[in-house]
């Protein structure tokens, strides 16, 4: 069975939505302010998805076009954009007045989510009153905006090496490990699937939603069984002790495993005695080849 880059990318990748889901609901709780939306930029136009204390359903679904609206213009300046009383303004256009007004929104403060040179989305803050919202409060989405934007960047990267590793330009074919259809699969793209499961792995760590964060860690499991034999016992490691050996077999020292994991090097070095006493190996290339024959690594 073979499958599109497309196939593969869209069972790997979390929703970005997702993400902008929980930076919304973080930004309302941070800053205090009584409502706050956002949306993913798809095939050019923004599309408002994402709420925390709205009143009504006007924007729901409101696509928003570059240069149009607060939003829109924070899209074409690629830039925080802010009104301190939105009916009035004249720095922006008035084409979304009905479902901006319907919610009572006076202070607007729009932020675009920028990757490269692309708008992905855009995060909103709004009060009902006529008051300029803050430094504080744009500092606030504009960090958010800066996380979503590093999030979705190793993401776009990780799904740039899948579409590698599934390009039939570059594999082989190669016995099965198990009999049926040939496997595509040379030494080049190992090399690329064992830095894939090494970022899936370190971007399941972003993830809030458990669901989510357990579906990539199975996404990786199944990546560890490319081109290997099923292993005859359960990998004993635990879902830690493999993201750690992951980020060592791509050579990384301690520290930086540790600051790729956001943890410390000494909780780096617990995991590796933990996972050789499991193995019963003795060196970090040993773990490292023991975890793959136990059908833990790439």
């Amino acid at each position: 069975m073979t499958a599109t880059p497309g196939t593969a990318s869209a069972l790997l990748r979390p929703r970005d939505s997702d993400a902008i889901r929980g930076a919304v609901r973080a930004a309302r709780s941070d800053t205090g302010v009584p409502l706050a939306f956002g949306g993913e930029v798809l095939d050019g136009e923004l599309c408002l998805t994402e709420f925390a204390g709205t009143r009504t359903i006007g924007l729901r679904g409101l696509h928003v076009l570059p240069g149009e609206g607060l939003g829109g213009r924070a899209m074409a300046l690629t830039r925080p954009v802010a009104v301190r009383d939105y009916a009035p303004s004249t720095d922006i256009t008035h084409s979304y007045d009905r479902p901006i007004l319907g919610e009572g929104i006076r202070g607007l403060v729009a932020v675009p989510i920028v990757v490269g040179a692309a708008v992905r989305g855009v995060l909103y803050a709004g009060a009902r009153a006529i008051a300029p919202l803050g430094d504080v409060v744009t500092q606030v989405l504009v960090e958010a905006a800066g996380r979503l934007a590093r999030e979705f960047t190793m993401r776009d990267e990780v799904d740039r090496r899948l579409r590698l590793m599934l390009s039939p330009a570059s594999a082989v074919h190669r016995p099965p490990p198990r009999g049926g259809s040939p496997v595509r699969v040379d030494a080049a793209t190992m090399v690329e699937v064992r830095a894939l499961q090494a970022e899936l792995r370190q971007v399941a760590q972003t993830v809030a939603d458990p669901r989510l964060r357990e579906q990539l860690r199975h996404s990786c499991d199944r990546l560890a069984r490319i081109g290997s034999p099923e292993p005859s016992q359960p990998c004993p490691l635990s879902p830690r002790e493999v993201d750690v050996l992951s980020q060592v077999a791509l050579g990384c020292t301690n520290a930086e495993v540790a600051q790729r994991l956001s943890i410390s090097p000494e909780t780096v070095k617990a995991y590796l005695r933990s996972s050789s006493g499991k193995l019963g190996t003795h060196t970090r290339a040993e773990t490292v080849n023991a975890a793959r024959r136990s059908g833990g690594l790439v």
